[in-house]
Parts: C-alpha cells; sequence; structure tokens
C-alpha cells in the first residue's frame, strides 16, 4: 500500500554500506518524503586508494536526493523531518542528534534482538549453528543495539547459507519490514517494546585472525566458520608440502564422517580432499592458494598431491 501522499512525513535517511540499499531504494520507491540522506564519507578504495563513494550514496545521487556526509545539528533542523530511519549508518548516533526528531530513529538491525547486538550479528548466528535469525527494528537511544523494539521479522537460516547470502536476504527482509513497519509507527498504532536486557547477548567486531581455522573443533563447527567467514575474514589453514607451507581459504565445504589420520592432516580418501577434525571430518570442496585464483578440490589434488 502507498504511503498517503497527502500526510508525507518527512524523513532523514541515515546509511553507508550495500546492507542499506534496499531500503533506501524501498521507502524511494513506495513514495516516503526522504527530505536528507546521510551516509560517511567518500574513502580511498583498493591498491590505488581511489576515493570512492559508498553505496547509499551511489543510489540517493541516482534518486536525486539531497545528501549529507556529516552529522551537522543545523542542517538536520532544518530538514524539519519528525523520524529518521538508520541502517548501517556506521557510528553511533548521539543523543543529541536523536533529540532533533520529534518521532526518534528507527534502526534495522539483522538480528532478533536481544540477541546478537553488536557490529557482526550475521557472521555470529551461522557460526552458532542458528536454525533462525532475523530482523529488529527498534527505536534507536544512545547505547548500542539498546534501544525499544518496534517489530521483528524471523529468517530461517538455510544449511548452505553464507554470511554473504544472510547479508543480502536480511538486507531485503529488512527493508520490506521498515516499509510495513514505519507507517504504522507514525501513526501509534505499534507501540515499542524495552528489551530484556537479561536475555541480550554480543557479537564481536571481527580480525582476520579470527578466520584461522582449529582443526580440534568439530566438523559441524568448522563448517559453520567457513560459511560465517564467507567471503571476510575468510576460514584459512596451512597446507604442508614437502617443500613449503602453503596458506590456502576454505570455501566451501561439508561435514563427513570420522577418518583415520591425524587432525588437521590434509588426505586424499575416495577422490575427495578431507581433514579429519575434534570430532567427524570435513571434506573441502573449494579452495584458493594464497595468491591464485579459487580451484575446486579435484584441482587442488591434482595440482598438490602429485
Amino acid at each position: 500500500m502507498k504511503f498517503n501522499m497527502n500526510k508525507k512525513t518527512k524523513i532523514v535517511f541515515f546509511g553507508t554500506p550495500e546492507f542499506a540499499v534496499p531500503t533506501l531504494q524501498a521507502l524511494h520507491s513506495e513514495g516516503f518524503n526522504i527530505c536528507l540522506v546521510v551516509t560517511q564519507p567518500d574513502k580511498p578504495v583498493g591498491r590505488k586508494q581511489v576515493l570512492t563513494p559508498s553505496p547509499v550514496k551511489v543510489e540517493a545521487e541516482k534518486m536525486g536526493l539531497e545528501i549529507a556526509d556529516d552529522l551537522k545539528i543545523k542542517r538536520l533542523e532544518d530538514c524539519n523531518a519528525e523520524v529518521g530511519v538508520v541502517v548501517a549508518y556506521g557510528k553511533i548516533i548521539p543523543q543529541e542528534i536523536l533529540n532533533i526528531f520529534s518521532k526518534g530513529c528507527l534502526n534495522i538491525h539483522p538480528s532478533l534482538l536481544p540477541k546478537y547486538r553488536g557490529p557482526s550479528p550475521i557472521q555470529q548466528a551461522i557460526l552458532n549453528g542458528e536454525e533462525e535469525t532475523g530482523v529488529s527494528i527498534i527505536k534507536l537511544d544512545e547505547q548500542m543495539d539498546h534501544g525499544d523494539i518496534v517489530s521483528q521479522i524471523v529468517y530461517r537460516v538455510s544449511d548452505n547459507d553464507t554470511s554473504e547470502d544472510l547479508h543480502d536476504k536480511l538486507a531485503q527482509k529488512g527493508a520490506g519490514l521498515l516499509v510495513d513497519t514505519l507507517p504504522k509507527y507514525l501513526s501509534g498504532e505499534i507501540k515499542p517494546v524495552p528489551q530484556d536486557d537479561s536475555k541480550a547477548t554480543f557479537s564481536k567486531i571481527l580480525k582476520r585472525e579470527d578466520g584461522e581455522i582449529n582443526w580440534t573443533k568439530s566438523a559441524d563447527e568448522i563448517e559453520c566458520q567457513v560459511r560465517a567467514y564467507t567471503p571476510w575474514p575468510g576460514s584459512f589453514a596451512e597446507f604442508k608440502t614437502k617443500d613449503q607451507g602453503l596458506r590456502i581459504k576454505i570455501l566451501s565445504a561439508k561435514v563427513s564422517d570420522d577418518i583415520e589420520g591425524e587432525i588437521g592432516e590434509f588426505q586424499t580418501k575416495n577422490g575427495q580432499l578431507v581433514v579429519r577434525c575434534g570430532k567427524g571430518s570435513l571434506i573441502i570442496i573449494k579452495l584458493q592458494v594464497e595468491g591464485k585464483k579459487e580451484m575446486s578440490a579435484d584441482e587442488f589434488i591434482n595440482g598438490y598431491f602429485k
């Protein structure tokens, strides 16, 4: 249902990465009155450090929307917007900014809060083998992912979902939920409900070293890690040849029954590349040797086992 064009409420949209783009697109296509888009400044990207605009800025420019790359209070006040929408903006928005909006700021977070507050909820859900996760829309306060819950939607995690897959699916789910929720919230039909802080769990900032595989863990845990850390930080291991140790990134794998041999040793068994784990074993399907292109397990076996 289209938003009533005669009673449009002015919105300031805060967002930066790809995750925020579907929500900006949905609000725009449904006729919501986006008076300003606030995003992070252009940043140098790649080896040549080319100054690059955020995905949200690129999309907002296509739409012809007004754009700001800072949180200047006067510019926000001049918008006379009643509500802010925040999707992965990249910084905590201070209370003095939240206070500008008479209806507050709604934030899309990709977990079923209060579970997995923090910066890596998608990865954490897969890492922990969750069967379901979802999207929460909260009314922001000054604490991270702490605000009252306005609405939620559940998503059942597929056995094949990587964090990249789940990122894209939850971005779309969040966009649809926000478009449905916002008019009801503004009209007072929805009353925000405080989170139960006693049930809060947290995700952490991921670092490259988090991707190192500990083969003493179960094959189930490692397979979850491979999916959770795709595409970043990746799941890394060392493969030892007669001459050297190769650093490899495992891109795809599946769990299998236990095999004989040392834990962490790469073996070929029935034409498959297999590693024994603390419990069970892992069949490697796709991988990448550092400095090389992605390859199948067959290509790896032919190139490094013969």
